[in-house]
């Protein structure tokens, strides 16, 4: 009987006259909803992914050249794949990064990116869509890489404590070691999306999440693993909006006692609850709640308080309680003109001043009044212990790396981007300095040994250039160059070459 009812339920609900594929939030796509130069410029909360149709984002990557042969309308412009019939709509195209480079400033071995994967798209009747994707890889990184992926290497326990084993790779998986000190690793990520009325959206999966309008966000940003979740996003009126977001998140520490192969990690929740309110057709103003509540200890895995599905932000702030661990935030957005987009945010972990993140950057659209061209200027800042819980398996990461900026707590930031396309060639360059202060690149995982503190300057520029063959997945033929040098306790110097053929979906953040 229940079966029936929401059998019923469905196809009752399916006059919403939308499709509700999400948009992926890899840099470009967010770059191309950012945008100001457009009549329908996107005003929204910032908590990303949105519906493709919401916006028409679609619409402002859509390819108009013509193209006179179907093989190169397909190659150009659509999926390898499509299926259209009533009620239905599934699509299918191939995922590959295939990179070959080389650190000239190193004498190790070659650099190398393989990947090969599939993309899964589809729509049912006109409230509900789902996506998968699938990648299979094995790669190569420069040393500051490897450095990084090993630090959030999964933990064992041993007599005498833990040792820490493999290593984790940012927007991936955790890996296996592959020959010559390269890495192996899998993973999938995907969603289900239903709309039964105009005003409401309800999504599970583990794809992931970002907040802001920046490159980076002092909040929840995809830098991490993707966590299985449930989310729900309601527009209360046209002023008022509120996204509840509940996920599983992981430590990369094996329980001491296991009944499998291998003893499963310690669990933990990720409870965000973001209030938004349109002030205006170019402000919004958003209030963000994020809170780590305990699922267990190193031996068992128990229930999260009751607590941890609350709606109502802040309650988590207020608990005097060891089993959570709550941040506060604000995010503002504001749509100067049609051409300039400024936005900041500030957060505190338990209303302490002393531990707080602020970012504040702007947007600059068709620069110069140059089509295409954007420009963007961001500056953050995070103290050195704002991530950290008292308890270090509460801390605000997930599978060993941070849940907002890639570099954890710590350091001043500041960032310039540009981008210019034409003719489906494209530039971008990247310029990112980070000051740091008393950092430490161990300060948010659930073990922490031989810790160490840096106070060093990084200095990181990047440019690409390449030929954008499809817009729609980001498919790209590149070159790119990448110089870093960090001065002070460590010194440090690489300089890579790479060239290669990429579907780019999903951000894989290295500017750390």
């Amino acid at each position: 009987m229940k079966l029936r009812i929401i059998l019923l339920f469905l196809i009752l609900n399916s006059i919403v006259d939308a499709q509700q594929n999400l948009q992926s939030t890899h840099v470009y796509f967010r770059d191309r909803l950012f945008e100001t130069n457009r009549a329908e410029k996107y005003t929204g909360n910032s908590f990303l992914p949105v519906n493709e149709s919401d916006y028409d984002i679609q619409k402002f990557i859509k390819d108009t050249t013509v193209q006179y042969y179907e093989l190169y309308e397909v190659l150009y412009k659509k999926h390898i794949i499509e299926i259209k019939a009533k009620d239905c709509y599934l699509t299918f195209s191939p995922v590959i990064d295939l990179t070959y480079g080389t650190n000239v400033l190193d004498t190790g071995k070659f650099l190398y990116q393989n990947t090969r994967g599939f993309l899964v798209e589809g729509d049912l009747f006109k409230n509900f869509s789902f996506a998968t994707t699938f990648h299979e890889n094995q790669a190569r990184f420069s040393r500051y890489e490897n450095d990084y992926m090993l630090s959030r290497g999964e933990y064992y326990p041993t007599n005498t404590g833990y040792s820490q084993d493999n290593a984790v790779v940012p927007g991936a998986m955790r890996t296996k070691d592959f020959r010559y000190g390269a890495f192996d690793y899998a993973y999938a990520l995907g969603y289900i999306s239903y709309r039964p009325i105009k005003n409401l959206s309800l999504y599970v999966g583990n794809n992931q999440q970002f907040i802001g309008s920046g490159y980076r966000s002092v909040l929840l940003s995809d830098n991490s693993v993707g966590a299985p979740y449930f989310r729900v996003d309601y527009q209360i009126s046209k002023k008022w909006s509120f996204n509840y977001l509940r996920t599983r998140n992981l430590n990369l520490i094996r329980k001491k006692y296991k009944t499998t192969v291998e003893a499963y990690y310690q669990p933990k929740g990720l409870a965000v609850n973001y209030l938004s309110y349109r002030a205006s057709d170019k402000l919004h103003i958003s209030l963000f709640e994020g809170a780590i509540w305990q699922m267990g200890d190193s031996l068992a895995t128990k229930r999260a308080n009751i607590l941890f599905y609350n709606p109502i932000p802040f309650i988590a702030t207020f608990l005097k309680d060891k089993t959570v661990f709550a941040i506060q935030g604000l995010n503002v957005n504001y749509v100067l003109n049609n051409y300039i987009r400024l936005y900041s945010q500030f957060a505190l972990s338990s209303f302490n001043r002393k531990n707080f993140a602020f970012q504040i950057g702007s947007r600059f659209s068709d620069l110069f009044k140059i089509k295409s061209w954007m420009l963007q200027a961001e500056y953050n800042i995070v103290s050195p212990k704002m991530f950290e819980a008292n308890f270090d398996r509460m801390s605000y990461s997930q599978y060993n790396l941070p849940l907002a900026h890639t570099k954890g707590a710590g350091f001043h930031e500041a960032i310039i981007r540009s981008s210019f396309e034409k003719y489906r060639f494209y530039a971008d360059i990247k310029s990112v300095t980070y000051f740091l202060n008393h950092f430490s690149n161990k300060s948010l995982l659930p073990v922490v040994k031989n810790e160490t503190i840096y106070n060093d300057i990084i200095l990181l520029n990047q440019i690409e250039i390449g030929y954008r063959v499809n817009k729609k997945l980001n498919w790209c033929l590149f070159g790119n160059v990448l110089y870093r040098q960090q001065i002070g306790d460590l010194n440090q110097k690489t300089l890579v070459f790479q060239i290669g053929m990429k579907t780019g979906l999903i951000n894989h953040y290295n500017d750390y």
